[in-house]
């Protein structure tokens, strides 16, 4: 995933990071909460193109859990959904990266790490594990995968069909 690092590689990561804290942070108000649009989401697919991206949304996700309402445990379990997701992304890219039909499915993931994750993480804060967990999970999972449905298949698959056709893309692939 990783072979012949570079300054290069570390700084594409780097700004990855950096826009994905960024896009949630300045959208908050639909980034966080029971019912969230983060469209910083949308950036799930670039391990799909570019893997050396990954490791950049995990922080970039790190950084604006940081934030979070839900604290240390949306740090950890939100940005590891966020990786998981990368991961499957990554995979599904490496299959085919032509396929229409693997770009619908590498936006996938995303929704249902989050939806689970993020539902669980939802639903703990709200009822501290008794007997409304699972009630509770349900809701706000099914209401976070909408979320991530809405940007991933809206934002994150019209960007994978798209680019490929820029010469950014080109000049990325040939850079790194």
């Amino acid at each position: 995933m990783f072979n012949k690092l570079s300054i290069r590689k570390i700084a594409f990561a780097g700004i990855v990071a950096a826009i994905y804290a960024a896009l949630t942070l300045a959208l908050a108000p639909i980034s966080y909460g029971n019912v969230q649009f983060r469209i910083a989401e949308a950036l799930t697919i670039l391990p799909f193109f570019f893997p050396v991206t990954l490791p950049g949304l995990f922080i970039g996700c790190i950084i604006a859990n940081l934030f979070s309402p839900y604290g240390i445990l949306d740090v950890v379990a939100g940005s590891t959904a966020s990786l998981l997701a990368g991961l499957c992304t990554m995979y599904l890219g490496k299959i085919n990266r032509e396929s229409i039909v693997l770009k619908a499915l590498a936006c996938f993931p995303p929704v249902i790490f989050n939806a689970i994750i993020i539902g669980a993480v939802i639903a703990f804060t709200i009822t501290s594990g008794d007997a409304q967990f699972w009630s509770t999970f349900l809701v706000f999972g099914l209401w976070v995968g909408f979320g991530q449905l809405v940007v991933l298949y809206c934002l994150g698959l019209p960007m994978m069909i798209y680019l490929p056709k820029t010469q950014l893309y080109k000049m990325l692939l040939e850079k790194l």
